[in-house]
C-alpha cells in the first residue's frame, strides 16, 4: 500500500499564504521544520492555521517564524498556548548565514508560503522575496486574465 494511502494528509497543506505570491516576487524557496508544542499540533491537525501576517526573521543566528496564528485546540484541562507566539525555524547554519545576509544587504524579506506536514513533522515552505510595485502587481493581473481568456477561447472552439 501506497504511504500516502495510510496518511492521507501526508502532503495536504495545512495553509497557504496566496497573499504573498500578489504582494512579492519570490526568488527563492526552502523548507523549514518547526518547533511546536504538542498542543499546537493538535491545533495544525484540526484547524489548521493562518499565515496572512507571517514573516521570518533572524536574530542571534537563528531563524524566527513572526505572526503565523495556529488555533487553539478545545480539549478540556489542556493549558492553552499563545496562538501568535514567535515559533523557531529549523534551517542548516549555512542557510540561515546566507538567507539573513541577503536579507541584510539586498532589502528582501522572508515570507512563508505554505504549512504542511512531512512524515509526521510539520514544515513551512519559505520564500526569499523582494516586494512587487503596483504595476508589477497590475501587469500580474493582466497576464493572469490574458491566460484565462486564452483558456476559455480554446474551450469553446474545442467543443464545436
Amino acid at each position: 500500500m501506497a504511504r500516502t494511502k495510510e496518511h492521507p494528509d501526508r502532503f495536504r497543506d495545512l495553509a497557504r499564504n496566496r497573499r504573498a505570491f500578489h504582494e512579492f516576487e519570490i526568488l527563492e524557496r526552502l523548507e523549514a521544520g518547526l518547533v511546536l508544542t504538542g498542543n499546537e499540533v493538535k491545533g495544525l491537525r484540526g484547524r489548521g492555521a493562518t499565515m496572512r501576517d507571517a514573516y521570518a526573521q533572524f536574530r542571534d543566528g537563528e531563524a524566527w517564524l513572526v505572526g503565523l496564528h495556529i488555533a487553539d485546540w478545545d480539549q478540556p484541562g489542556l493549558v492553552p498556548h499563545d496562538p501568535r507566539r514567535t515559533r523557531k525555524l529549523l534551517l542548516h547554519r549555512s542557510e540561515i548565514e546566507s538567507w539573513a545576509r541577503q536579507v541584510a544587504e539586498k532589502g528582501l524579506t522572508v515570507v512563508p508560503l505554505r504549512l504542511y506536514f512531512k512524515d509526521g513533522r510539520a514544515k513551512v515552505e519559505l520564500g526569499l522575496a523582494r516586494g512587487k510595485a503596483a504595476y508589477d502587481k497590475r501587469r500580474a493581473i493582466a497576464e493572469r486574465d490574458a491566460r484565462r481568456e486564452m483558456e476559455r477561447a480554446i474551450k469553446a472552439v474545442r467543443r464545436r
